[in-house]
């Protein structure tokens, strides 16, 4: 995926992109690739698959909830920054806190937010069932293939807020969901889709917190 590609199909989301925010994103790819020497931070790495596999595939995100609204986003086990970063660059009305227990990435996180001038977003090194004893609750709280359907429910559901939502955003999900179906009772809308180009299997699984 190019980068007029990458807008041609953001666009097909619904999601508008300024020259500064497409700049923001190629500065993020670089810093990727540099802080990636030093760190483990992602296997992909040629810009055409960063910008369809990580920074398109992040913004899917938009399939399941509305973005442009004033929100407040976890980004459970961030990794590199993906949604969480990706998100903060495309919609800045986002309030963000991206949490991950490795603190090396933490570091490379905080260089990324200060390298762009990225507001209301913050990198917290924790873990996830130490952060939720914080009690600090979201609109949404998202995690990108992190850990499977159980794990990621228990730990990301005390985060959200009444009449909010947690999104697992999962590379395929066929196996996982009825095991985790079968064991919690819960409503969950699942909205399946292939990223473009290379018709790879994506999941959204979203449930709300009633």
């Amino acid at each position: 995926m190019n980068k007029e590609q990458f807008i041609y199909e953001i666009n097909q989301l619904g999601i508008s992109i300024t020259n500064q925010q497409m700049e923001q994103l190629d500065k993020y790819y670089k810093l990727l690739l540099e802080w990636n020497q030093k760190i483990n931070l992602t296997r992909i790495i040629e810009e055409k698959e960063v910008y369809l596999k990580h920074f398109y595939d992040s913004l899917t995100l938009m399939k399941a909830i509305d973005l442009r609204k004033n929100l407040t986003l976890l980004d459970v086990g961030t990794g590199a920054g993906f949604p969480g970063i990706v998100l903060k660059i495309v919609f800045p009305n986002l309030k963000i806190v991206l949490v991950d227990s490795l603190l090396k990435r933490i570091k490379y996180l905080n260089v990324v937010i200060e390298e762009l001038k990225l507001k209301d977003i913050e990198a917290i090194h924790i873990r996830i069932e130490d952060y939720i004893k914080k009690n600090i609750k979201f609109d949404v709280v998202t995690s990108r293939a992190v850990a499977n359907m159980t794990k990621l429910y228990n730990y990301c559901m005390p985060a959200v807020k009444k009449g909010g939502y947690f999104i697992a955003m999962k590379a395929n999900v066929d196996e996982e969901l009825p095991e985790f179906l079968e064991k919690n009772k819960v409503k969950v809308k699942e909205i399946k889709f292939l990223l473009p180009y290379i018709q790879a299997k994506r999941d959204l699984i979203i449930i709300k917190n009633n």
